[in-house]
């Protein structure tokens, strides 16, 4: 199945390996995100080239187009996508708090409206798990509910109660279901708001069942940074040392770094791809609206400190002009950057947990880019 490997240890923060069948990855790791089987305006080898070594797909958008069925015609989802590295595939619980009309929701599952055609989507754990399994990822993620936060703690024990019945649920399907053509790992998802008390009680809840690994969820979903970061300070060191830990979609480069130094090995966001098509970037000296006029005649990189070829190769000036102009490259250089920025992070502070330096090396790296 999967094994995850601890290399070298800086207080929480931890630098690792996680074997996959489909290939090792080193962790800490930011995972780019090709939710319809695609990480938009890049090809699979321009994202080797930017040295990621897994990305993640959705189970509700691929189920709704193409379909699950036909990607397991064609081989699976690696196949289909000419990909042959690890691949993790989102559950589709997001989707019920965030994209589709949410109709009905109980212990059962979720009745939703798509949003393509609005059409009606039952989603339960064995289905979710179902559509997972036509898909051949190497690491499925358990149905959830994904609560927008603030919300009452009521509503917060009903959620995190739901999503242990639900999580079961996955387990005993990914278990039971043998139409399969590979095997595949199972991550377990922890919820509970921002209450500490509730993280913990569902964070027992899941490890009890046992899962190959273990997400963060809701978080990032309307909470403060003081109250994200306090959540995962408090729980992710608690979290089982021998099983990699998932933060899911977080965040910006300071929540990465302080992800990694609660012990956090795997991230994904869509923060660096749509940024870049709206013309964000980010750089070690603070984020850049290319936009902007006072770029219009800069002849510097875009990031002096940076060795994407976008940097290496056109100037912001020349960026600016892509933008103004709604010129595709325009989009595609954004996000090869900004990509290479997010993942070449993780990387270096991989090295630094590996030196013993990471605390300084975070400190660094912030002054820089909140100056």
């Amino acid at each position: 199945m999967i094994q995850y490997e601890i290399e070298a240890q800086s207080d929480n923060s931890r630098a690792g390996t996680l074997h996959t069948p489909d290939g090792s990855i080193k962790t800490p790791i930011f995972m780019p995100v090709g939710t319809l089987a695609t990480v938009k305006g890049m090809t699979t080898g321009e994202i080797k080239e930017l040295g990621a070594e897994i990305i993640l797909g959705n189970t509700y958008h691929l189920h709704l187009r193409p379909g699950d069925l036909i990607i397991k015609k064609m081989g699976g989802l690696q196949k289909f996508m000419n990909w042959d590295r690890p691949v993790l595939t989102d559950s589709g619980g997001f989707q019920i708090f965030s994209l589709a009309k949410l109709l009905k929701l109980n212990e059962e599952g979720a009745i939703i409206r798509s949003h393509i055609d609005g059409t009606k989507l039952k989603l339960t754990p064995e289905i979710s798990i179902d559509i997972q399994k036509n898909l051949g990822s190497t690491i499925m993620m358990c149905l959830d509910e994904c609560l927008k936060l603030p919300a009452s703690r009521q509503e917060v024990e009903r959620s995190t109660d739901l999503t242990e019945k639900w999580a079961r649920r996955c387990k005993e399907a990914s278990i039971s279901k043998s139409d399969v053509f590979k095997e595949q790992a199972l991550f377990g998802i922890i919820q509970g708001g921002h209450d500490l008390d509730l993280r913990e009680k569902s964070m027992n809840q899941i490890v009890e069942i046992g899962f190959d690994g273990y997400a963060i969820g809701g978080l990032s979903v309307g909470e403060s940074k003081e109250e994200m970061y306090n959540v995962t300070h408090h729980i992710t060191p608690k979290m089982p040392a021998g099983k990699p830990r998932y933060l899911m979609g977080v965040g910006d480069p300071s929540d990465l770094l302080e992800g990694i130094e609660a012990g956090i090995d795997m991230f994904d966001c869509v923060m660096p791809t749509r940024n870049a098509r709206n013309g964000m970037l980010f750089t070690s000296h603070g984020k850049i609206i290319i936009k902007q006029s006072r770029f219009k005649q800069d002849p510097e990189p875009l990031d002096p400190e940076c060795e994407c070829p976008t940097c290496k190769n056109y100037s912001r000036a020349y960026l600016q002009h892509l933008f103004k102009s709604g010129e595709i490259l325009g989009v595609r250089l954004n996000t090869y950057h900004n990509l290479f920025f997010f993942i070449s992070l993780v990387k270096k502070a991989r090295k630094a947990i590996i030196e013993r330096r990471f605390i300084e090396f975070k400190k660094d790296f912030l002054k820089k880019f909140n100056r």
